[in-house]
């Protein structure tokens, strides 16, 4: 019996997937076979989409939101579509591009209009993500210009850094000790101490 199911990813923890939920649900999808990945899309391994891909059977029909739910950019999209209709044999309906509906023109000239369109829809998707990435390095630069600093901010050295220093150096005091003492991580304290003692040098 040739089955409807649904591939669903959300890219980070702060995405809400009930949007993608309810438009499948609304076109007859049960909840099991909704396969669902919460995780980046930086890279292929979803569990949940591996699955998928292992229980489709030829005939099988699938939906998806949006043409890059299948990859990260223009050659993944297009072997994803590949491995799906052609080597397996099911169907993709695409929600938000009717065009890409592998149900309807089953002819020549329907495969050839679905296969231009998704052509120009991966390209436009990688194109997109090379957009933002280019979007957010300029920010990063136009932020650290104006003196924006990102990530943590440095932890200072402790007022009585340099007598820690001198009594570790003296081994009166061992490592995990001077560690506690300076409120420090041991990457962080010989990272301290390699500035300290450059700073130390160049004062002599």
């Amino acid at each position: 019996m040739n089955t409807a199911k649904a591939d669903i990813r959300v890219s980070s923890s702060d995405q809400n997937e009930d949007r993608q939920l309810i438009a499948m649900q609304r076109i007859g999808i049960v909840r099991e076979n909704i396969y669902m990945d919460r995780q980046s899309g930086k890279d292929f391994n979803r569990p949940a989409y591996e699955k998928l891909i292992r229980d489709l059977k030829e005939g099988d029909l699938l939906y998806i939101m949006s043409i890059d739910r299948l990859g990260r950019n223009y050659e993944e999209i297009q072997n994803q579509w590949r491995i799906l209709t052609k080597e397996i044999g099911e169907d993709i309906c695409v929600l938000d591009m009717p065009l890409l509906d592998t149900r309807n023109g089953k002819d020549l000239m329907g495969t050839f209009i679905a296969d231009l369109v998704l052509q120009i829809l991966s390209f436009v998707a990688q194109k997109e993500r090379e957009n933002i990435r280019e979007r957010q390095k300029q920010g990063i630069a136009a932020a650290k210009e104006k003196g924006i600093r990102f990530g943590r901010p440095e932890k200072e050295m402790p007022k009585e850094f340099e007598k820690i220093e001198k009594e570790w150096e003296r081994q009166k005091i061992s490592t995990d000790k001077a560690l506690s003492q300076c409120g420090m991580s041991r990457a962080t304290f010989y990272r301290k101490l390699r500035k300290y003692n450059i700073g130390k040098n160049n004062k002599k």
